[in-house]
């Protein structure tokens, strides 16, 4: 059980959560990334916080590794599995009106019932796809 990490996933998880209470509490916003990245391309009001959104979620484990020395993340391969697959999850987010992280984070903490279901729709697929490939 080497990847058995519950204080590093203990503590993302609770920054992640305080980051999109922050956000809502603070602008009445929900943290949907994909949201987020569409209207900070699409729409002039409201680009500048989220270009910062976007720029910390970029900047952020670049941060985190030059304070911690053992800290590694991986970038996936660039071939066209990956840019049909991000081409199918972007569509998904656009039919699924949002994303994992919209739904899956701040929907269910709103008990919203589309939320709750894309959520189970997403682990579900993500389940089957896993365990064909």
């Amino acid at each position: 059980m080497d990847n058995f990490t519950p204080f590093s996933a203990l503590l993302g998880g609770s920054l992640i959560g305080l980051g999109t209470l922050l956000l809502l509490v603070t602008l009445g916003r929900i943290a949907g990334i994909s949201g987020i990245v569409s209207l900070a391309i699409f729409q002039r009001e409201g680009r500048s916080w989220r270009l910062a959104f976007v720029a910390g979620l970029l900047l952020g484990p670049l941060l985190v590794a030059l304070v911690i020395n053992d800290f590694s993340f991986s970038t996936p391969d660039l071939n066209s599995r990956t840019l049909i697959a991000g081409l199918l999850v972007g569509l998904g987010t656009a039919w699924g009106s949002g994303c994992t992280s919209g739904h899956g984070i701040c929907g269910i903490g709103r008990f919203s019932p589309r939320s709750i279901v894309a959520t189970m729709m997403f682990m579900t697929t993500g389940v089957i796809v896993a365990s064909l490939f």
